[in-house]
């Protein structure tokens, strides 16, 4: 697509309270709202994944006193028209029933409440987890790099959720970036999550624009024949690989892909479920493993000048949490985020847009 065509798609879009906030330069790009978390009667025990996770990470980045509640960006909740720039109305008010949100997230009883309590108690927290990874892509491009401490729902499409993902957060950051931001025309998801990504596949199948490496275990679920289609770097392991041959191929893939096409933003997903134990994800990753991959990525990324943005995705250890936060340290001690990298190499606007959010805060199972 030309940019002329982008321009001129920028020119229509819809008002969003999710790029409108100005953000200080005295925050860090890190994005997260304690709405994030998923707590209601003990029902969110009934899956794997550690709904409380995200505040967890928060917890211990405030115990390194890497982060305050007055530093980090808090999330917006997407608005029903933010989601329609890529769900179908149809898709929406299909979520409008308990049963449907039951089957997306594998919690059968939610299925016997009232839709207002599932809205409240389960949706809400996933549409600001969305808005998250949305306001997150804004400042990747701004700032060279965001994580957004939750999102990364990969399994959902524009008209079909699943493995607890109820809202393409992926594709509508990519979809916003492509309508409402100059120079960004090209896109690249690392997917390193241990499931198939296939809910920004299908949405992405025919778009050029957006380029898809996908590594995961080949043989756990989604196993989407028709979403592999869209994947530009295809890397399947198999049960139990280990740290070695892992980041071995993290980095040859990674490096690969973004020599192949050079994009405006990567999309990262760093899914935590390829941990060794991990219930769903059937592979033998051990801590340092996860930090050294992320490590990987980040300095693919950086020695490039690409901004990019990371969501956290699966991981259904009640560990995860401490390994996702160890990992954003170990990212700030090797110099690959934190205030300075501002002044490093990123996108042209890094300085000159140094734009807080609008308030600070400090099995039978599939997947996300």
């Amino acid at each position: 697509m030309s940019h002329k065509g982008d321009n001129e798609g920028k020119k229509s879009s819809h008002r969003t309270e999710l790029y409108a906030s100005c953000i200080p330069g005295t925050c860090l790009p890190i994005v997260y709202h304690p709405d994030y978390n998923i707590t209601f009667m003990g029902l969110e025990k009934l899956h794997p994944f550690d709904a409380g996770k995200w505040g967890k990470v928060i917890h211990f980045l405030k115990e390194e006193q890497f982060i305050t509640d007055g530093n980090i960006v808090e999330a917006c909740e997407a608005t029903e028209e933010d989601l329609l720039v890529v769900h179908s109305k149809r898709y929406l008010n299909r979520l409008k029933w308990s049963l449907v949100v039951a089957t997306i997230t594998e919690i059968p009883p939610l299925m016997f409440l009232p839709n207002f309590l599932v809205q409240r108690k389960v949706l809400r927290p996933l549409r600001t987890q969305t808005g998250g990874t949305i306001m997150a892509g804004k400042l990747a491009v701004d700032r060279g790099w965001a994580i957004n401490v939750g999102g990364g729902f990969h399994h959902c499409s524009s008209d079909r959720g699943g493995g607890f993902c109820a809202y393409a957060d992926i594709t509508l950051a990519i979809k916003f970036l492509f309508e409402r931001v100059e120079g960004i025309s090209r896109a690249t998801i690392i997917d390193l999550d241990a499931h198939q990504g296939n809910g920004h596949e299908r949405d992405f199948l025919d778009d050029k624009r957006v380029f898809i490496m996908d590594m995961y275990n080949r043989y756990i679920y989604p196993g989407d024949g028709y979403a592999k289609r869209a994947i530009k770097r295809k890397v399947e392991l198999d049960w139990g690989t280990e740290d070695s041959e892992y980041l071995q191929k993290v980095e040859l893939h990674s490096e690969g892909a973004l020599n192949e096409v050079r994009p405006d933003i990567i999309v990262y997903n760093a899914g935590t479920d390829i941990l060794d134990g991990d219930p769903l994800g059937g592979l033998s990753i051990s801590p340092q493993g996860i930090v050294k991959r992320d490590e990987i990525v980040f300095r693919a990324a950086r020695r490039r000048g690409i901004p990019i943005l990371m969501v956290t995705s699966g991981g259904y250890q009640k560990k995860t949490a401490r390994i996702i936060a160890d990992s954003i340290l170990n990212l700030h001690q090797q110099g690959l985020i934190g205030a300075e990298v501002l002044e490093g190499e990123g996108s042209s606007s890094l300085v000159t847009n140094m734009m807080c959010s609008p308030g600070s805060v400090g099995s039978k199972f599939t997947a996300v």
